[in-house]
């Protein structure tokens, strides 16, 4: 019996597959970068691609999704599992907020830097709905890539999705994109979010 059949299509033929229905780019790593997906959701660049955290002798892999973007009001967010993440607290000053959606609101810890605008942002079906429909949830805009990553320049975020383990399933992560596509274009409604394309490479 061949690996194919113990362990099913590899990442990088699924990941060859969401490119070609999406209409994206699947570029190949080397032996130093792995590979990744990139895609056009509007004015935007949203990239798929896999980080290991090193943590003692263990090395965990995750998935994420990230688009940079023009930030035209400082609004943070952050959105994570109810029991996942638990140790977090407060976050970059950001205060625990319900939306006013029951289901969601159990379900989920939602913190931002400004109520009014993430009630906004939550009161979007389509948004609320692809978040419940992923087992785990990262999800948040930060202000850079961190020690490791790109610096970004003044006023340009990224919005963030990240999930343990190595997502191979087209569904699911064609609702990722969609939910980059979602949150941006209501960033956009909100006016908390330009449709510049910001001059980052990542």
């Amino acid at each position: 019996m061949g690996l194919r059949q113990l362990f099913g299509p590899s990442k990088e033929e699924i990941w060859r597959q969401l490119s070609s229905e999406i209409g994206a780019h699947f570029i190949e790593g080397g032996f130093w970068r792995g590979d990744k997906v990139q895609a056009s959701v509007g004015e935007w660049s949203v990239t798929l691609d896999i980080y290991t955290v090193h943590a003692g002798n263990a090395h965990v892999k995750y998935t994420r999704l990230r688009a940079p973007y023009v930030n035209s009001d400082g609004f943070r967010f952050l959105v994570y599992r109810a029991g996942l993440f638990s140790g977090l607290g407060k976050h970059m000053g950001m205060q625990d907020v319900e939306v006013g959606v029951p289901d969601f609101d159990r379900g989920f810890v939602i913190k931002g830097n400004n109520e009014t605008l993430l009630r906004w942002l939550f009161a979007d079906d389509r948004l609320r709905t692809l978040l419940q429909e992923q087992p785990e949830v990262r999800f948040e805009v930060v202000d850079d890539e961190g020690w490791f990553g790109a610096r970004f320049p003044d006023g340009v975020d990224e919005l963030r999705f990240q999930t343990r383990g190595v997502i191979k399933d087209v569904q699911r992560l064609k609702q990722l994109f969609e939910l980059f596509s979602a949150t941006l274009e209501r960033l956009c409604a909100m006016g908390s979010a330009y449709r510049n394309k910001p001059a980052v490479e990542l």
